[in-house]
């Protein structure tokens, strides 16, 4: 899943006239406020259905806009994700909420075995298998569709598991998490990047600006989408972070869960183990 899907931004829907299915949810409570955030209030499709319909509809764009929109800063933010993943030496990686796969390709320099890429919207996915192929990294990196709350992988398959600008789109956060847990070897390793609210003048004040205004019209202009880039800082408002999402992390399975602001707070890097 998108993010700046940021794996970028997180976004992404199904084009006109496609019809989405998905796995049956797993029963597990959520406490996630930004699960009521939805790109389209008057839509009857769930969340999950909205947000797959979004990011396929803006699938042509998302790149550039994510790194135009976050002035770039978005690929130090990856960087130092894939920094944590590569203390463990993976072997095999699951980049949930994988979208273009810019977080699955930044992660082939860390030489493992194989890379998995899984989202539910479609067209992103396409965007993301022709830049691997272009840059000759298909033997290694796969995507796939596939929903993060009921993943068709076995238990501990993964060394480490990754999602960029991913989580806060999910319908069911804890189920998502999970699962990301369940995948994981003993020992594995969770890493989050996410955005966050920065807390010091004037920071805080220029960020709330940006996002509220600059970001939705200038998303909007590019995008030609109505309300991906609305739904963007509604959503982040919305979302647990810091303390309140490790904990979340901790309640999914995962042990010394930690939160790491990056950029004044503009982000923020979790991590945990299994």
């Amino acid at each position: 899943m998108v993010p700046f899907r940021v794996q970028g931004f997180p976004f992404g829907v199904y084009s006109s006239g496609v019809s989405l299915t998905f796995a049956p949810m797993q029963t597990i409570p959520d406490v996630n406020p930004a699960a009521k955030v939805v790109p389209d209030n008057a839509s009857n499709l769930s969340k999950k259905e909205q947000v797959a319909e979004m990011f396929n509809n803006i699938a042509g764009r998302y790149d550039f806009l994510n790194h135009f929109l976050s002035m770039g800063i978005d690929k130090g933010w990856r960087k130092k994700a894939i920094h944590e993943v590569s203390m463990i030496h993976p072997h095999a990686i699951l980049d949930v909420a994988s979208g273009t796969g810019d977080m699955a390709i930044a992660a082939a320099k860390l030489l493992p075995q194989r890379i998995v890429g899984i989202d539910i919207a479609d067209q992103m996915l396409e965007v993301g298998r022709k830049k691997i192929a272009e840059q000759f990294l298909d033997k290694v990196i796969t995507l796939q569709t596939g929903d993060s709350e009921s993943m068709p992988f076995k238990t501990g398959e993964f060394d480490a598991v990754m999602c960029a600008y991913g989580v806060r789109n999910f319908e069911h956060l804890e189920a998502g998490l999970t699962e990301m847990c369940r995948v994981l070897r003993p020992g594995g390793k969770v890493v989050i990047l996410e955005f966050s609210h920065p807390t010091r003048f004037p920071v805080k004040q220029f960020y709330k600006f940006y996002f509220r205004f600059i970001l939705p019209t200038l998303g909007k202009m590019v995008s030609k989408h109505s309300t991906a880039y609305s739904y963007l800082p509604e959503s982040v408002m919305a979302f647990p972070e810091g303390k309140h999402f490790t904990d979340i992390l901790t309640s999914c399975g995962f042990h010394h869960a930690k939160a790491q602001p990056l950029t004044f707070g503009i982000t923020t890097l979790y991590t945990g183990v299994k």
